[in-house]
Formats: C-alpha cells, sequence, structure tokens
C-alpha cells in the first residue's frame, strides 16, 4: 500500500507561527526532509522516533539535487511511509513545490500542501512594517534572484510598478548589484529599503536605508528579505512622520446620528468595564 506526502509550510522561523495541522503532521509522520532554512527551534517539536533527513541545497553548496530529492519523495511514500516534506515560509512560494507535485503526480502518489506563513508576511508583521498602505502602495511583488545565475540575469524592469512594494526573497550578497541595477531600470535612488535577516527569531537584524545607499550595508545573515518602497518609511523603527489620524470624514461616525452614537460608545464602556471580584 502506498503512503502520501505532506509539503508543508515552516513559517518564517518563529515555532509559534506553525500552523496546527502542520504540527499535527510532524508528530505523526514518519519521516520528515526538510530545508536548511528550517529553524532548529521548530525540528526540536518534531518527537525523536521519527527519522529526519536534511536535504537542504542552500547557498548553492547543494547537499542533493532537486531530482534527487523528487525521487526520494517517491520512493519513501511509494514504500507505504508518511513522508513530511518541510520547507521554510510557505511551500507554493518559492519553495519547489511544484516540482516536487508534479513528480509525485506522475509516480500517483496521493499528496497534500499546508500552507505556511511565508517569510515576507513573517518579516513585515515582526518589523511593523505594512506591505500596502492606502495611498501609499496598492500591490506587492515577490521576486527572487536565487534562480537566477546572479543578479544581473533578473530583468528587473518587468517589476518595476508605480505604487507597489517589491519584496526580494534571498537578495544574496549583491547589495551593491541589485541597487544599481534597480536605479538603471528606472526606481529613485531615494526610495526606501529595508533588510530584514532571520525574521520572527530572537536573532532577527532589521536594516534601514535608501537604495542608493543600500550598497553600503553590511551583508545580514540568511535568511534575509530586501524590502524596497515608499511603505518601508513607515516600519515600526523608522522616523516616518504619523499617518494622519483625524476624524474620518465618512464610516461609523459621519453615517450615525449623534444620540445612537453615543449609546453605541456606552454600551462599548459598559461590556469593556472589568467586573466586580467574587467575594
Amino acid at each position: 500500500m502506498k503512503g502520501k506526502v505532506s509539503l508543508v509550510g515552516a513559517g518564517p522561523g518563529d515555532p509559534d507561527l506553525l500552523t496546527l495541522k502542520a504540527l499535527r503532521l510532524l508528530q505523526s509522520a514518519d519521516v520528515v526532509l526538510h530545508d536548511d532554512l528550517v529553524f532548529p527551534e521548530i525540528l526540536k517539536l518534531i518527537p525523536p522516533r521519527i527519522r529526519i533527513l536534511n536535504v537542504g541545497k542552500r547557498c548553492a553548496a547543494k547537499k542533493i539535487s532537486q531530482e534527487e530529492i523528487s525521487f526520494l519523495l517517491v520512493s519513501l511514500a511509494a514504500s507505504g511511509l508518511h513522508v513530511v516534506r518541510f520547507k521554510s515560509g510557505d511551500p507554493m512560494i518559492f519553495g519547489r513545490a511544484g516540482e516536487e507535485l508534479q513528480a509525485l503526480r506522475a509516480a500517483g502518489i496521493k499528496c497534500e500542501v499546508i500552507p505556511g506563513v511565508t517569510s515576507a508576511l513573517g518579516a513585515a508583521a515582526s518589523s511593523q512594517l505594512p506591505l500596502t498602505l492606502r495611498g501609499v502602495s496598492s500591490a506587492v511583488i515577490f521576486i527572487t534572484a536565487h534562480s537566477a545565475a546572479s543578479v544581473e540575469d533578473v530583468v528587473w524592469e518587468k517589476f518595476i510598478v508605480p505604487g507597489a512594494t517589491l519584496v526580494i526573497y534571498m537578495p544574496g550578497t549583491g547589495y551593491a548589484e541589485v541597487s544599481r541595477r534597480l536605479v538603471r531600470a528606472g526606481v529613485s535612488r531615494e526610495t526606501p529599503c529595508a533588510i530584514i535577516s532571520r525574521a520572527t527569531t530572537p536573532a532577527e537584524e532589521l536594516a534601514l536605508t535608501s537604495l542608493q545607499k543600500l550598497r553600503e550595508l553590511p551583508v545580514l545573515p540568511a535568511p534575509a528579505l530586501l524590502i524596497i518602497g515608499d511603505v518601508v518609511q513607515f516600519a515600526a523603527c523608522s522616523n516616518a512622520s504619523p499617518i494622519s489620524t483625524s476624524p474620518p470624514k465618512t464610516g461609523i461616525a459621519h453615517l450615525l446620528p449623534p444620540d445612537i452614537l453615543q449609546n453605541l460608545l456606552s454600551e462599548c464602556q459598559v461590556v469593556l468595564q472589568p467586573k466586580e471580584p467574587v467575594a
């Protein structure tokens, strides 16, 4: 009887961001194949009885090829095992999940995908950096230079969209080249940038700069993300001017008569008042 393969997202690094379903599968699988970027604290959640294999391909130092990983998944599942393919972030975003799913389907292996918090969303949340903001950015573009031989192979012009935030996964060590290429593609040198390293973990680092000065930054430890766009100025530690908090011209305060609005507020205050302790 054939087993099955679960492609599971590990999230950006904080074990508390792992989904309940991901945790349940990790604790019930027969074998777990994980990437290098899955943080050790998350791997500690896997019971000792389960076999764990590192099949990472980090920083071009490939321990195993993608074809060999797919073959291993098929072989283990074909022998009747439940295999968890454990990937950093979300499996469906720069996680090579498509190639593995194709191999599994071709072999007639049952498979499922369990989403995880992708690194961009984890990094944005931990640094309180909104990827979209009304009047500033209405779109987000995810890109990776990792699949190219170098940043020179990326056609940057395709990804330059006015009013959009650009998130570069795995920017590598070529900050200066990324800066130069984006400026050449038409992005202003003064565009705010953020590098977030090891997001959502105790070792997280955040560096804020401009596209022009990006080339001067020291390379932060992987995994790292590069976020480019005007929204960066609204990160928690930036010196951006606060967004206006003046009363809205539309909305509930504008639509409801003053007496009804006052009654609603009074009811909310009653609900939120702490209860008297029971003697």
